[in-house]
């Protein structure tokens, strides 16, 4: 187990002089929050490896974005986790996107023969739906399911976009993503 701060403020104080180049005050940004990036990697990527990448490489970002942090939008802790977690996201995201583009690859090699001309009206019918039922939402409804679906942001991300609490966009992308159900599950 490391020994380091045991304060946030302490934490605050160090990222405060990192941020200034201080390498040693960063050594001791790593021992206080190197294990715990580590413990969240873990949970989320669910692989040791990938979250030891994961780790090294939101501490790298601790060192080069030290002056981002700003001590009165939250604790030292709460901005480091935030970074890992947004790290570690993003590293599911992007093994979930490589996994499916090599079954989609897959399924393209395989021999079958299908209706390519049928496949795209399909494929353009199903957008229309999608469009015409989320043009239906209210707009606070649509506009974070867009962010998030469309431009791959969070939910942390989106009410930070929209300068809206978290819970409320949960809430509202919640209700949304209930009436989207229920309008394409009507239209078909």
């Amino acid at each position: 187990m490391r020994h380091g701060p045991e304060t946030d403020a302490d934490v605050r104080e160090l990222l405060l002089r990192t941020a200034d180049g201080d390498a040693a005050a960063f050594t001791k940004v790593y021992d206080a929050y190197a294990d715990a990036v580590m413990g969240l990697a873990c949970r989320i990527v669910k692989d040791v490896a990938q979250a030891e990448e994961v780790t090294q490489d939101v501490m790298v970002e601790v060192w080069r974005t030290a002056d981002r942090f700003r001590p009165e939008r939250g604790s030292a802790r709460s901005w480091v986790l935030t970074l890992a977690h947004r790290r570690a996201v993003d590293r599911v995201r992007s093994a979930q996107a490589s996994s499916e583009r090599e079954r989609l690859a897959g399924l393209l090699a395989r021999d079958t023969a299908f209706d390519e001309v049928a496949e795209t009206v399909a494929d353009r019918d199903e957008r229309r739906r999608v469009y015409r039922c989320l043009a239906s939402l209210a707009r606070m409804q649509r506009v974070p399911l867009v962010l998030a679906y469309y431009q791959g942001m969070t939910y942390g991300e989106v009410a930070d976009s929209l300068a809206t609490p978290h819970g409320t966009v949960k809430s509202r992308m919640r209700a949304g993503l209930r009436k989207l159900r229920d309008c394409l599950e009507g239209v078909r």
